[in-house]
């Protein structure tokens, strides 16, 4: 393979491989735990000094974007800067690959 291709898949693929320096530099997203199923949840990266966590509610994927720079390895809700919901009509929260891009797409909007 070229070394364009292989980057091209490192980008790409950097949410469904172990979390490495790389992935952030390519994609500026980077979930480090992911727990799918009925209560799905997790956490990561937004690339630029942010945190997000996510969690199923009440038949919706939230969102949650921190503020940079945390005093504690755990947020408190006024570490919040940015909240989304959405509805999980068409995410399959029991595959990995679709929850990942489901949130990747609202950490994107919020981070707008």
């Amino acid at each position: 393979m070229s070394e364009l291709t292989i980057s091209w898949l490192r980008c790409n693929l950097a949410a469904m491989t172990v979390a490495e320096d790389w992935q952030l530099a390519c994609s500026e997203f980077l979930i480090e735990e992911i727990w799918t199923g009925a209560f799905a949840s997790g956490f990561g990266e937004v690339g630029d000094g942010r945190s997000f966590s996510f969690h199923i509610e009440n038949q919706l994927l939230v969102v949650d974007i921190y503020r940079p720079r945390l005093d504690c390895p755990v947020p408190h809700d006024e570490d919040v800067v940015a909240r989304s919901s959405r509805n999980l009509f068409d995410i399959d929260v029991a595959d990995e690959r679709s929850l990942t891009a489901a949130v990747r797409d609202q950490v994107a909007e919020l981070a707008r």
